[in-house]
């Protein structure tokens, strides 16, 4: 009887090692993308005390990480979107 307890315990204990280590790499790398997100607020408090509008450095970020097809498809939709308004 010990012996199927052992059974039972062993493979559970194995997956409850994993789910545990798991874990604590998710929350070692949320640890990590929390530091760089602080990092770029710094970054953009930097732009304002400069004088740069941060909303459209957010924009210009955002375009730049778009290769030029995605760019290029973005700005048609807006446009697209802005006469349908009328606002072109």
């Amino acid at each position: 009887m010990a012996a199927e307890a052992d059974e039972a315990s062993g493979p559970q204990t194995v997956a409850a090692g994993q789910l545990r280590a798991f874990i604590e790499r998710i929350e070692r790398v949320q640890e990590d993308i929390d530091a760089l997100s602080d990092d770029g607020k710094e970054i953009y408090a930097e732009c304002k005390a400069m004088g740069f509008d941060t909303k459209a450095v957010r924009t210009l970020v955002k375009l730049r990480r778009m290769d030029q097809a995605e760019r290029q498809e973005a700005e048609a939709i807006l446009d697209l979107h802005k006469a349908a308004l009328g606002m072109v």
